[in-house]
């Protein structure tokens, strides 16, 4: 062993002074092998604290956590997680937490979890409550295991809920109750689990956490106020929770979140909203809220926010059920509750993916939308009606919605809503259409043709009057085009090529419609646009690969913009969660490239979004505009919008 020792302690040293990471990996890999640390650890050796020390600070070297699985470090550490003595027992779970702590692995935390490290680490918390340091090793023990659903199973067999609450309710610290209630929305993600916490009697202790931190300022209490709400909110997620804390509408829960509602705090009222919407997945949870004034309640509180543009709480309003009542209006013959209702469903759909899919899939209601396009006696109707269903496109960008709206006979109204004497409708129209052609081209090609769409756009793109951004949107309208022959035919006969190229712009896109380049100048500057519609599965390892791809057009004034389907930071989505491996990867491209996140470097601390998932109750900002480092003077003002895209360019 001395001589093994000795030789890889020369090779470290050489190493060390060459700086090549292959080779230092592989030595300290050597060390670990030729320092026999397995055979140090056992219950009798009065080092096993020392030693277990030692590997826990190797092991916060993240390259060194796989060659510590390998060399055979985890099975004993896990034995000895059953010592009686103290500190053999904290340094062996702080050497398991090094090794596994915010792995990229999931293999290490799944060989952890088949050598029964969870039921170990449970018994432990039971046992050793009272000891911070050691109730806190169990802790990050269960926040590093619980992100595998595998592990959920073996937490939901155990009895964690009840452990967990109970250290909750003695906690006086903020930050150890943050910890336990980040563990606690990780654990939250399985039904089973959520119905032990509410039986455990966490609801009560979330409700108190409300009570106490809704009138205070302070941001670490109004991120407690969240925090739990938002939990809250999860753990009716679950159906058997749900039904078991609505207790036929008489329960303490559901009228504690009724009482939300008239609150003038956006979060609980949001809270409150999404909380109804879960009681209202049973019927007859619904027949007794509609006889309660519940639907009068919740359009109190979507007249307020339809006026004050808080999208999150009129996203819930359409969980809620508000959807349904806001449609019976479309029976009205009366022109100003068509034009009410029409603004009302268009600020509903504003950057709501889901909610603009759920209402574009309306058969009814896109009929209805086709015939008021044509109300040719009421004009703010038939505005209304055609920025409807265009804003029905753009906010979902789904076949579905797009089939639906073209089996209706809806496709020639962007056409002509495109030669309005408004930029804004001409904008909206020119994307909508833009999305149908990438999309649907084949099932709306002949209303297009017949609509007369080419000899539109190539009025709009020769008319010296048109706004830059309607040329720019004409020329991705003209590109989408190109993959139906007919329509090609007609560009081609209309000599497009000619007018582009007044423009001196260039364009480039796939054939899957994901992204497209074009360069051209704005404002006398040549600037390149790469827009990308992310696929939303594999997004970033896709957006990686086409900026390598697309690497030779991009220079200090590219912009990359676009639905990138994934968040670049952990502060673009609103529950915790941690950066996967790929987007981890994403960023170090984009960063070697000198490009960088606009909205996160002006706003570096800002929780925006631009996309709720109904499903988990979390909100993100999946649409992002990165520019190049160099040129972050040129950029001033930088929101999250709906109309992002028209911002940037005008």
């Amino acid at each position: 062993m001395a001589d093994t020792l000795s030789d890889t302690l020369k090779k470290l040293k050489i190493t060390a002074v060459d700086r090549t990471e292959d080779s230092l990996e592989g030595c300290l890999d050597c060390l670990l092998q030729a320092l026999l640390f397995v055979s140090l650890l056992i219950p009798q050796s009065s080092c096993t604290a020392k030693v277990a020390n030692v590997i826990a600070e190797v092991a916060k070297n993240e390259c060194m956590c796989i060659p510590c699985m390998d060399t055979g470090l985890t099975s004993p550490l896990v034995q000895l997680l059953n010592s009686k003595d103290q500190e053999v027992l904290l340094q062996m779970g702080r050497a398991l937490g090094s090794i596994c702590y915010d792995s990229h692995e999931d293999s290490l935390q799944a060989q952890l979890i088949n050598m029964g490290v969870i039921p170990t680490a449970v018994k432990l918390l039971g046992i050793h409550c009272q000891n911070a340091a050691h109730t806190e090793m169990c802790l990050v023990a269960f926040g590093n295991l619980a992100e595998l659903e595998s592990s959920k199973e073996q937490f939901a067999s155990m009895n964690v809920a009840e452990e967990l609450v109970k250290l909750f309710k003695k906690q006086i610290e903020h930050d150890k109750k943050e910890i336990i209630l980040e563990v606690l929305s990780l654990l939250a993600e399985n039904d089973a689990i959520k119905l032990h916490l509410v039986e455990a009697g966490l609801v009560e202790c979330l409700l108190q956490i409300v009570q106490q931190k809704v009138d205070s300022d302070k941001g670490h209490d109004i991120a407690e106020l969240k925090t739990a709400s938002d939990l809250m909110v999860f753990l009716l997620l679950g159906f058997e929770s749900m039904q078991k804390l609505f207790e036929e509408g008489k329960g303490n829960v559901f009228q504690r979140v009724l009482s939300w509602i008239p609150l003038n705090n956006h979060q609980l009222q949001l809270a409150g909203a999404l909380a109804i919407a879960n009681f209202a997945r049973n019927g007859g949870n619904c027949i007794h809220m509609v006889d309660n004034g519940i639907v009068e309640k919740l359009m109190d509180l979507l007249d307020r926010h339809v006026e004050d543009g808080n999208v999150t709480v009129q996203h819930a309003m359409l969980s809620a059920g508000v959807t349904e009542a806001v449609l019976k209006f479309l029976k009205s013959e009366m022109p100003p509750i068509q034009f009410k209702l029409l603004g009302t469903l268009r600020m509903l759909i504003d950057a709501q993916a889901e909610a603009a899919e759920q209402l574009g899939k309306n058969v009814k209601l896109v009929e209805r939308l086709v015939e008021w396009c044509k109300a040719k006696d009421h004009a703010g109707v038939m505005g209304e009606s055609n920025r409807l269903l265009s804003a029905l496109i753009h906010h979902n960008k789904s076949k579905d919605v797009i089939k639906t709206i073209v089996q209706s006979g809806g496709t020639k109204h962007p056409v002509t809503m495109a030669t309005s004497e408004h930029v804004v409708m001409q904008n909206e129209a020119l994307v909508a259409l833009a999305l149908i052609a990438a999309l649907e081209l084949s099932t709306a090609e002949k209303d297009l043709e017949s609509a007369k769409l080419v000899q539109n756009s190539h009025r709009l793109l020769e008319d010296e009057r048109s706004a830059p951004e309607i040329k720019y949107n004409s020329t991705v309208l003209i590109c989408a085009l190109m993959g139906s022959e007919s329509l090609q035919k007609e560009v081609q006969d209309l000599a497009f090529l000619e007018v582009v190229s007044k423009h001196r712009s260039h364009a480039v896109r796939d054939e899957e419609g994901h992204y497209i380049v074009l360069k051209g100048p704005i404002q006398q500057e040549d600037l390149t646009i790469i827009s990308i519609y992310a696929p939303n599965v594999g997004a970033a390892k896709h957006i990686n690969q086409l900026i390598t791809k697309v690497k030779k057009y991009l220079d200090n004034n590219t912009l990359i913009l676009g639905d990138f389907n994934l968040v670049l930071s952990t502060l673009d989505r609103s529950s915790k969660h941690n950066i996967s491996k790929e987007t981890r990867a994403l960023n170090d491209t984009l960063d070697q490239m000198d490009f960088t996140d606009i909205y996160r470097t002006l706003h570096p601390n800002s929780t925006e979004y631009t996309f709720f998932s109904s499903a988990h109750g979390t909100f993100s900002r999946i649409n992002h505009i990165l520019g190049h480092k160099s040129g972050l003077n040129w950029y001033q003002k930088i929101k999250s919008s709906p109309a992002y895209f028209q911002t940037i360019i005008t």
